[in-house]
């Protein structure tokens, strides 16, 4: 068949195709751990957001 590339074929494709999800995953964890904003200390830490619910004011736009 033309599409045929031996008994070798399916293996090194199967570990192509693992090496380019393993590359993808490393990616993204770097992504997701390293720290995104520079500050004058340095790179600050990652953190979460603030939650808040619907109807509380932050402290900031809070008058008094």
């Amino acid at each position: 068949m033309v599409g045929d590339v031996g008994p070798g074929g399916a293996v090194r494709e199967l570990v192509l195709v693992l090496a380019v999800a393993v590359a993808g995953l490393l990616l993204a964890m770097v992504a997701a751990f390293t720290p995104w904003h520079a500050t004058p200390a340095g790179p600050a830490p990652a953190g979460l957001v603030e939650l808040r619910s619907p109807g509380e004011v932050p402290d900031a736009t809070r008058a008094g």
